[in-house]
């Protein structure tokens, strides 16, 4: 009788353990899951004006390919459906809604574009589908009152703006600031981040204001106003040739401003060779990812896991190894929000998880920037480092900066 008392007892124990274990909980699968498969969904421009970022879709594939190759996330394998948009916001719905009503995906995950993404947020957020970590950088994304089944991954436009308020508080307090930025979304929400981030400030130190569109042939005229207006300091929030444009006129002028450029508008191939090196030289700009083309990260343990993946996985990709990673990066954050569901792979929980990181580190990020959200604030990067162009390459300075930036509809 003893030994059957036992028994019951430790029966009666294990059964309570298994009640109060999550990890031992009940399954839960929403559309797209199972047992052995979770079924993702996106839409890139594979062809058309930006087939360049079509690149992004290939490497999506690729990562899950690899993770897939290494057992899955819990045991369960990727599958990526990938749609091209041709960059059309008209296609993205199209392909969208097939993705969600055909196809029956899980989410939706690193969708390139903002007038794309735009196109399909309210349908997704009606759908209760989440819209995952998208490869663009407007501040709408952060909005999780009004869509709380939205949530970027690039760090934003005003967050960026914000760290560059915050560096010339701390080490240019008497600059004279001319703002010169691109008349759309892209450009609005790198001036409002820098005035927000300037604060009570912005009114004195700001002289000069110059919008330009992107019909613009030139942009020398605007560059002219702001030199004319006394600016010290030039924050030239454009997109690639007329960020080169304003480098090369400032340097024409013969004028030294402290020179700022956007994070997007810093690329050697794209902007500063076109410029001229020459003319790039001080310039100053901030980043929050690794250079996978620099070879101070060669034995950085989080690169090397990297470049072994082009290398076997995606070695076509080598010629544009930082939109690359840029892609590498976004799918090891999903990967990382699906392995927290566990095996509760509903759609709620998936958000819940998405909006649970913390201090998550990913191979591509630079020491000290970490993924983090919360159910208030979707931006799962806000953080920087300043860095300097000397010679022919950037050179990280300073300690990391957090762009810090008021969530939409708080």
């Amino acid at each position: 009788m003893r030994i059957k008392t036992t028994s019951v007892a430790a029966f009666a124990a294990a059964i309570a353990m298994l009640a109060a274990s999550p990890a031992l909980a009940q399954k839960k699968y929403g559309p797209g899951a199972s047992d052995t498969e979770i079924k993702l969904g996106n839409t890139v421009p594979y062809s058309g004006p930006a087939s360049a970022y079509g690149i992004l879709g290939k490497t999506y594939a690729a990562y899950f390919k690899k993770i897939n190759d290494e057992g899955g996330i819990n045991g369960r394998k990727i599958n990526l459906i990938s749609y091209d948009d041709a960059y059309s916001p008209p296609k993205t719905v199209e392909q969208t809604r097939k993705l969600v009503e055909s196809d029956e995906v899980l989410a939706i995950v690193g969708n390139v574009g903002t007038a794309s993404n735009i196109a399909i947020q309210k349908y997704l957020n009606a759908k209760k589908t989440p819209q995952l970590f998208l490869a663009t950088g407007a501040s709408r994304w952060n909005d999780p009152k009004a869509f709380p089944w939205t949530m970027g991954w690039l760090p934003s436009y005003q967050a960026e703006a914000a760290a560059y308020a915050k560096y010339l508080l701390k080490e240019k307090p008497d600059a004279k600031i001319g703002v010169f930025y691109q008349n759309d979304d892209f450009g609005k929400d790198y001036v409002r981040g820098l005035k927000d981030g300037l604060g009570d400030k912005a009114a004195t130190m700001i002289v000069a204001e110059s919008s330009y569109e992107v019909s613009e042939p030139t942009v020398d005229s605007h560059i002219v106003k702001m030199k004319a207006a006394g600016a010290d300091t030039l924050l030239s929030f454009a997109t690639g040739k007329f960020a080169a444009q304003a480098i090369k006129k400032v340097a024409e002028l013969g004028w030294k401003p402290l020179h700022i450029v956007p994070n997007a508008s810093s690329s050697l191939g794209s902007v500063l060779r076109p410029a001229g090196l020459d003319n790039a030289q001080d310039l100053v700009s901030a980043t929050f990812a690794k250079d996978p083309t620099d070879p101070q990260w060669n034995e950085d343990p989080g690169m090397k896991v990297f470049h072994a993946f082009v290398e076997k996985y995606i070695p076509e990709g080598k010629a544009m190894e930082s939109t690359v990673l840029s892609g590498y990066s976004i799918a090891q954050t999903m990967a990382e929000a699906l392995r927290m569901c566990g095996d509760d792979l509903s759609r709620a929980n998936l958000m819940k998880q998405a909006a649970s990181m913390k201090d998550v580190k990913l191979d591509g990020l630079l020491p000290g920037v970490t993924v983090n959200t919360s159910a208030t604030d979707f931006s799962p990067i806000d953080q920087f480092q300043m860095m300097s162009f000397k010679g022919e390459r950037w050179q990280r300075f300073g300690d990391v900066i957090k762009g810090e930036v008021a969530v939409a509809g708080q």
